[in-house]
């Protein structure tokens, strides 16, 4: 148990479920926020609004994905799919941070 809310292997209803499965979704959001905080630092240091996309270094995250989700188990193409999806999200909000903080 952790924070009130059961372990999966430790669930016997719906209700346990759902409420597990809505702690997560906020916890995910709340590293969302941190990974999000992490790309208006990467604006801010950024000299170059060229700089933001860094196509090897999305390869080299998307391919880290997929190798924890294997790992673990996962649906790793669907994992890699997210993080593909994630890692764009998080360029354009780099650099829409990069736009705003040098207008």
């Amino acid at each position: 148990m952790t924070d009130g809310i059961l372990l999966p292997e430790d669930c016997n209803d719906m209700a346990e479920v759902r409420a597990g499965v809505d702690a997560t979704d906020r916890e995910l959001m709340a590293l969302l926020d941190r990974r999000y905080g992490y790309m208006r630092a990467a604006a801010r240091i950024k000299v170059e609004r060229g700089a933001v996309r860094d196509e090897a270094r999305k390869a080299w995250v998307i391919t880290n994905a997929r190798t924890d989700a294997e790992a673990r188990r996962l649906p790793s193409d669907d994992i890699a799919q997210l993080w593909d999806r994630l890692v764009e999200s998080s360029i354009a909000y780099e650099l829409s941070e990069w736009d705003r903080l040098r207008a």
